[in-house]
């Protein structure tokens, strides 16, 4: 049994072809930009749409610890510090205003919704298990893989890398693309971007590419941290020694985008790079010219 909290068919931009991509819950970065915060945790989590709400007043009768409750304005108010997450609330809401971030799930079920996309994968697609941090539940995630493989389907695995290195030895021979997330050259740029030094995700990057397998580096572009010339240049000086040594290495990156914040205000969060804006299309441009001069594959050129 896994946490899951998304499951995206018909999805044509985590690896090659048209792929169902399985996004895990639980995560051991913070970035503070990420778009996808309903997947830092496993545990569930109540998330309310105010839009969607149409004042039914079930939840106020089937919640037993008091989280639902009205502000003097008539605005709705959740006191989410007494939510045990039983989920009952957002099962009953006819309108799809509450929803819990995660859900528990067999292996068996994950792959019987994939299989329904087998038709759409021709020749290069097949399924991603992306998060969230896949490999933070990798017993789950072995046993997908397996039956992935026991379908003939072609897999994906999207990381962060920041767990130990005996994950990856362990599948390698059950992945065939390997989507690998860098975000910064610096270990301190790092650490006050997502919480967590980035010296055991360089190590893993180079063991994985040193033993010939398919990597993709992805490289997220966030203002304020890894947008300009200086730090695309850094990253690209930490990199271009695994891709000269093996030729299935590419890169590719990926422009900050805001999409995620209503995510944010539905879980009752703070979202930090609201101000931010996503990077000129001339800029990215220029990145993509210092990992090309490099001789590193890189998507979009």
């Amino acid at each position: 049994m896994g946490h899951i909290f998304d499951i995206q068919r018909f999805s044509i931009h985590d690896g090659p072809g048209i792929r169902t991509t399985v996004f895990f819950a639980g995560c051991n970065l913070r970035c503070f930009w990420c778009h996808n915060p309903e997947s830092l945790t496993k545990e569930a989590r109540l998330q309310f749409f105010p839009v969607k709400c149409i004042g039914c007043g079930v939840c106020f009768k089937i919640c037993e610890s008091g989280v639902h409750g009205v502000a003097p304005d008539g605005s709705r108010l959740l006191a989410r510090e007494r939510c045990t997450g039983c989920g009952k609330c957002a099962r009953e809401c006819c309108a799809e205003a509450l929803a819990m971030s995660s859900r528990e799930a067999t292996p068996e079920e994950v792959i019987e919704v994939v299989l329904k996309d087998r038709p759409f994968y021709r020749e290069n697609g097949g399924v991603t298990f992306s998060g969230g941090e896949p490999m933070l539940q990798f017993e789950f995630l072995e046993s997908l893989l397996k039956l992935a493989r026991s379908h003939s389907l072609n897999t994906a695995v999207d990381t962060a890398g920041n767990v130990p290195f005996g994950r990856f030895s362990a599948l390698l021979p059950l992945v065939d693309l390997w989507l690998f997330d860098v975000k910064c050259a610096g270990e301190e740029e790092h650490t006050r971007a997502t919480g967590q030094s980035n010296r055991q995700i360089f190590e893993n990057l180079e063991k994985l590419c040193g033993l010939g397998a398919n990597v993709e580096i992805r490289i997220p572009v966030i203002p304020t941290v890894n947008a300009s010339t200086e730090a695309m240049h850094a990253i690209c000086g930490r990199i271009c020694g695994v891709a000269a040594n093996n030729p299935k290495v590419g890169a590719e990156l990926l422009p900050f985008h805001r999409l995620g914040g209503g995510k944010y205000e539905a879980l009752g969060m703070d979202y930090k790079a609201s101000e931010l804006s996503p990077p000129p299309k001339e800029d990215l441009a220029a990145y993509r010219r210092i990992f090309a001069e490099a001789k590193i594959r890189i998507k979009g050129e």
